[in-house]
Formats: C-alpha cells, sequence, structure tokens
C-alpha cells in the first residue's frame, strides 16, 4: 500500500513539472492542409489589372490562442471571414498588416522580393500590440505554398505583379481593453499593375502641417491599420486643392518625413563643391522602417561614386527645400514604397506657392529616380541577383 501510494505521488510529480506541461505550438508550414477551387481563374489581361481590386483564389489562414499556440495552416478558396462582433479588432484596433510582392521572371519562375524583411517588421508590428509573433521562415514557406496555388494568376511585365498582403487581427471576442488571447492570421494576394492609374507620372504635393501622421514614442514606424484610416481625411483635402499626396511635416521646424504612405527622398546639389546629396528622414520611431527604402539605400551606397555622392539619412525641414529650390540646388524627389516602387515629384505646395522639382526634359521623372526603378526592377523581374533579395516560391 505504500509502495503503490508512493507511486501514484511520484507520478503526479512528473505530469505536474515543467518538462510535461503543453507549450504553445509553434508557426509550422508542413502541416498546411490544401483544399482548391474547382475551377480555377482565367487571368485576367494585364490593361484590366486596377491596384488592389482583383483577388487570386484561394487565401491562407491560421488561427492562434494563447494557449494552444497556432493552430494548422489552412489554404483554401477565398472567402468571406466569420468573426464575432465582439472581437477586439473591432472595438480596439488590433490589427497589423504587410505588403510585399511576387513577380514572374523570364523563366517562368516567382519570387517574392524581400520578404524576410517584411517577416521581421511583422513580428515588431506584433509585438507592439500585444498579437502573437511567428516563425519568419515558416510564413514565407506557407507563402510560398499559397503563390504556388495560383502561379497562373502571376501577372508578367515590367509594373506588374502579384500583391502579397499578410495580416494579422486579434479575435478575442469580449469588450475590454486587453491583450488579445486569440488572433487570426491571414494572407490573401491580388495580381496587380500600376499602382498609379496615370502611370510612372510625376506627382504634386502638399507639404502638411495641419495634420500628423506619426509623432514620437507612437507606432509610426509599425504596419499598423490605425496609423492609415487618420491620413484619409488630410488626403481627401489635398486633393480638393490639386495635390496627389500629403508631404508629412513634423514639429516646429517642419520637418520632412514621408509622403502620403511612403517614404521620401530629396536630391541636392552642392553649389560649391559639386556633390550631390541623396538625403532621407531617419529612422527615429516615427519613419516606416521601408522595405524599398532599404533596398534604394543600399544600392545607392553600392552604385553611387562616392566621390560625386553623399547619402544621408538625416532632418531635413521644407524651409531647406525651399531654399535650396531657390538657389537651384534641388535636383530631384520621389516616394518610395512597395506599391509604386518609386513615385516621381514635380510640385510641392507649401504657403500659398509651389517649389518646383526638376525633371528630365520630355520626361515624368528625375536622372536618379529613373536609374533606382531600373535597379530595382532588374532584381524584382530576375534580370539581376542580388543576394537573398530574390526568394523562389514557385
Amino acid at each position: 500500500m505504500m509502495l503503490r501510494n508512493s507511486s501514484r505521488k511520484l507520478t503526479s510529480r512528473l505530469f505536474s513539472s515543467s518538462a510535461f506541461k503543453m507549450t504553445a505550438a509553434p508557426l509550422d508550414a508542413s502541416k498546411v492542409k490544401i483544399s482548391r477551387v474547382s475551377t480555377p481563374s482565367k487571368p485576367r489581361p494585364n490593361d484590366e489589372l486596377v491596384f488592389g481590386s482583383t483577388f487570386a483564389d484561394h487565401m491562407l489562414t491560421v488561427e492562434w490562442t494563447k494557449e494552444k499556440g497556432w493552430d494548422v495552416p489552412e489554404i483554401k478558396p477565398y472567402g468571406n471571414l466569420s468573426l464575432d462582433p465582439s472581437c477586439a479588432v473591432f472595438h480596439y484596433g488590433f490589427e497589423l498588416f504587410e505588403g510585399l510582392k511576387a513577380y514572374k521572371t523570364p523563366d517562368n519562375q516567382v519570387t517574392m522580393f524581400r520578404p524576410d524583411m517584411n517577416m521581421k517588421r511583422l513580428n515588431k508590428s506584433a509585438a507592439r500590440i500585444c498579437l502573437p509573433t511567428v516563425e519568419s521562415e515558416e510564413l514565407i514557406k506557407l507563402m510560398g505554398k499559397l503563390i504556388e496555388q495560383d502561379k497562373h494568376l502571376v501577372p508578367e511585365g515590367r509594373g506588374y505583379s502579384l500583391y502579397v498582403r499578410p495580416t494579422m487581427i486579434g479575435t478575442t471576442a469580449a469588450l475590454g481593453v486587453s491583450a488579445p488571447d486569440k488572433a487570426l492570421l491571414y494572407v490573401i494576394t491580388s495580381p496587380v499593375g500600376p499602382y498609379y492609374k496615370t502611370g510612372f507620372k510625376a506627382v504634386r504635393l502638399e507639404a502638411t502641417d495641419y495634420a500628423t501622421r506619426a509623432w514620437p514614442g507612437g507606432v509610426g514606424d509599425k504596419k499598423l491599420g490605425a496609423n492609415y484610416a487618420p491620413c484619409a481625411l488630410p488626403h481627401q483635402q489635398a486633393a480638393a486643392r490639386g495635390y496627389q499626396q500629403n508631404l508629412w511635416l513634423f514639429g516646429p521646424e517642419k520637418n520632412i518625413t514621408e509622403v502620403g504612405t511612403m517614404n521620401v527622398f530629396f536630391v541636392f546639389k552642392d553649389a560649391a563643391t559639386g556633390k550631390q546629396e541623396l538625403v532621407t528622414a531617419p529612422l527615429d520611431g516615427t519613419i516606416l522602417e521601408g522595405v524599398t527604402r532599404d533596398s534604394i539605400l543600399a544600392l545607392a551606397h553600392e552604385k553611387l561614386d562616392s566621390n560625386n555622392w553623399i547619402i544621408s539619412e538625416r532632418y531635413f525641414t521644407i524651409k531647406e527645400v525651399a531654399e535650396r529650390a531657390a538657389k537651384g540646388e534641388l535636383v530631384e524627389a520621389f516616394g518610395s514604397g512597395t506599391a509604386a516602387v518609386v513615385s516621381p515629384i514635380k510640385e510641392i505646395g507649401w504657403k500659398g506657392t509651389d517649389i518646383h522639382v526638376p525633371l528630365q526634359p520630355g520626361k515624368q521623372t528625375g536622372p536618379l529616380t529613373e536609374q533606382v526603378a531600373q535597379w530595382i526592377a532588374d532584381i524584382q523581374y530576375g534580370k539581376e541577383k542580388h543576394g537573398n533579395w530574390s526568394r523562389i516560391v514557385a
């Protein structure tokens, strides 16, 4: 009897120890379940592809709970989500997203451009709003499997790609602000053409200091939906005055931060030395850590002659831009982001006047803007290799 009781006590201690406690399951691409549409969609002609309005046949979903971790990933036909009306995402904004693209190369492969950078940013965003982080390589594999189902829908040609949108939302069904104990990760894809209907044409900006996109200590460097909705009204107001985007200013000095939903670059030329400077705002917590921004800086360091160029991540103001434009030292400017890649700038409205940004004769772009767009496109569409920037997925 004593031996039996001792055995029971030992068994109880073993099963209550940390070695036997259930651990939260990691995201595991090898467990994915795939159900396909019965009749695949036919590819649309390129001239019918409007950015973000056509979606591929399949989507990826994975549920998470604090207790169990990540559930089995599912790739299934694209369709509606079923969510409780009290979900945390609806009431308290527990939502993040990413945006990257897949490209068809001349040898009929499909590659994703720098997905590891998007995964790093996704996890940074998730941690900031108490949503679960993911195993980056596993999600990249899952996105690859998703893209493989719809490989025939990836359009060909410069300016055309498959846009990939990973999204994570808090799905805890209860009112009250607290960290969600349930979440949903899902990925949808969209065959797209150029972001702007007008194509690769220079845009007019309104320098905006009456509204603020981000501030120190906030979440301007995270890819959260909450950063975007408040920008819609200033954009409408600028559009009513004839400008395509807002040039976001910050602080009493009117520092230039971003343009619209993109990072922004300016090129200045020192009249005394003849050196040109490529400048963009520093990553101080208010600037989104753009993958295209990082790519442009890396390529500029590699390809531009250091005897003639300075590449800077520094603070600069709308006043500096206006003064240097007046002296003929403003050379060009452009926005950068996943959707548009690069977007040339031709004019900036500020205090009732327009600052003119030079363009090449007969073109809608500055010389470096055009060159940068070509550098990146050559890598994205498989004409050139650059380290591990292109990930073959299908």
